[in-house]
């Protein structure tokens, strides 16, 4: 059995991030069979700096390079001809130090209503050793995840859009290590497909303020499973809505405020395993044992302020509130961000409710390159 540093580095990213499957470890949050669990949990982690210190908002802000991750229809209302981004975070700095995510994203205009997008999500789990029962050691590995996400967004009218992304999956945790079973079952890298589909509404309401709606749908793809022996799990459907409205103070100064919730698509711990993934994602409404009440605690609800100066100078602050039953997740968020001619900058830095939880001092950082 690989119980191990593994075990300690993917329960802690499990901790921090919703529950991770059982071939990840298992790991309980809150109280027993109420937290939800999925296969890859990085593919809901914010991966840009600048919506990370917006506590993790972003589904109707403004459009830029990181928009395919957050809501493809942004891409119908893109700002420049081409831009691409690159995002990276030292992950659980305070527990490992050889864990990182990293995030390549960019988009290409069509025409003046359309765009495309190419994106690369990559996180490394560092180096770990699996031991066998007696504690022997069997091998070193380092597990890896990573998605390529191909998107396209269009607008409809002056203020609406659609837009779809189509995404790859890989997850290897374990390399091909025998696991401990009844057949001595060899573990496999999980492979798997999704989609997102998201709106945008975007709008000035008068000559200082706009506002902006958006509804994203993420990762509606084929359950995944890490060896031949083990039930395949979910992937971490989520649904996204929220506002962002805009008031310019005066032409120097502006502000956004933003508020996004988000509900995890999947089936409650007491639900139908093997139940499909469409089945999964409408049955999610209302499968949880508390009833209305218990699904109200499965939403979490991400809030920012993002203020900017002569459009060269950001100042972020937000707030993450996940309930205490469906996992505890609760941080605040800072960020600054600069803009020189074709040139963005943006950090982050997340501040959490307790100072034992991992994601104390998680700090991450971006730049940009806009041309048009």
């Amino acid at each position: 059995m690989y119980r191990k540093s593994i075990l300690l580095k993917v329960a802690t990213f499990a901790f921090a991030f919703i529950a991770a499957p059982a071939a990840y470890a298992q790991t309980t949050i809150g109280q027993e069979g109420q937290v939800l669990t999925t296969a890859v949990p990085v593919l809901l982690v914010a991966p840009d700096a600048r919506s990370a210190a917006l506590g993790e908002a972003g589904v109707a802000l403004s459009a830029d390079a990181n928009s395919p991750f957050w809501n493809p229809a942004k891409l119908g209302f893109v700002p420049n001809d081409l831009s691409v981004s690159f995002s990276y975070s030292p992950w659980l700095r305070n527990i490992t130090d050889d864990m990182s995510l990293n995030y390549l994203s960019g988009y290409k205009k069509i025409n003046e209503t359309s765009a495309i997008s190419l994106s690369l999500m990559y996180f490394d789990l560092g180096e770990i050793q699996f031991i066998d029962a007696n504690k022997n050691p069997i091998q070193d590995f380092n597990p890896k995840e990573y998605a390529i996400s191909v998107g396209y967004g269009q607008a409809l009218s002056e203020y609406l859009s659609l837009g779809i992304a189509a995404r790859f999956i890989h997850s290897n945790l374990a390399g091909d290590v025998n696991v401990s079973s009844p057949n001595n079952t060899e573990a496999e890298p999980g492979n798997t497909a999704s989609v997102d589909v998201g709106v945008y509404y975007n709008r000035d309401l008068n000559q200082n303020i706009n506002l902006g709606l958006g509804a994203n749908i993420s990762n509606i793809g084929g359950k995944i499973a890490y060896s031949e022996s083990t039930a395949k799990s979910f992937l971490p459907t989520n649904l996204k809505i929220g506002t962002a409205v805009k008031y310019n103070l005066d032409a120097f100064n502006s502000l956004t405020f933003l508020l996004d919730a988000n509900k995890l698509l999947v089936p409650s711990p007491s639900a139908d395993p093997d139940q499909s993934v469409v089945s999964g994602i409408f049955s999610s409404f209302g499968d949880a044992e508390g009833g209305a009440s218990e699904e109200f605690k499965e939403v979490n609800f991400n809030t920012g302020l993002e203020y900017w100066y002569n459009n060269l100078f950001a100042a972020r602050a937000g707030y993450f509130y996940e309930n205490e039953e469906k996992g505890g997740r609760q941080f605040f968020s800072l960020g600054l961000g600069l803009r020189y001619q074709k040139f963005g900058v943006d950090a982050a830095y997340l501040i959490p409710n307790e100072k034992t939880n991992p994601l104390a001092e998680t700090i991450r950082f971006s730049i940009a390159l806009n041309l048009d």
